[in-house]
């Protein structure tokens, strides 16, 4: 379990591979919103719209001139940092919550 958060933790983390791939196929628009303000007040077509993955989605702002974007794109980083932080975090809670209960 620990090495499933670790590698995710890491695919987040690392984005120069996911740069270089997907760069030339992403997607500019975003997908419907999951709640909706009529009626079905919620929609799963998201899940089948197609999207993008944020270090892409910061490559695309910080490759336009306004100051706007930058400032998204440094959000959009400091959300990949926290959440690279948090899942190495529960990583170490559940090892140590783990190896806790073994009988050494």
């Amino acid at each position: 379990m620990t090495g499933v958060i670790i590698g995710l933790s890491r695919a987040i983390g690392e984005t120069a591979p996911l740069i270089t791939i997907g760069a030339l196929t992403f997607i500019t628009f975003l997908p419907p919103a999951p709640i909706q303000s009529e009626p079905p007040f919620v929609s799963f077509g998201w899940l089948a719209a197609p999207f993008t993955v944020l270090p892409i989605q910061m490559f695309n702002w910080m490759s336009r001139p306004d100051v706007a974007f930058e400032q998204n794109a440094a959000a959009a980083g400091i959300v990949i940092i926290l959440l690279t932080l948090s899942m190495n975090g529960l990583a170490i809670y559940l090892r140590y919550r783990l190896r806790k209960g073994i009988q050494w």
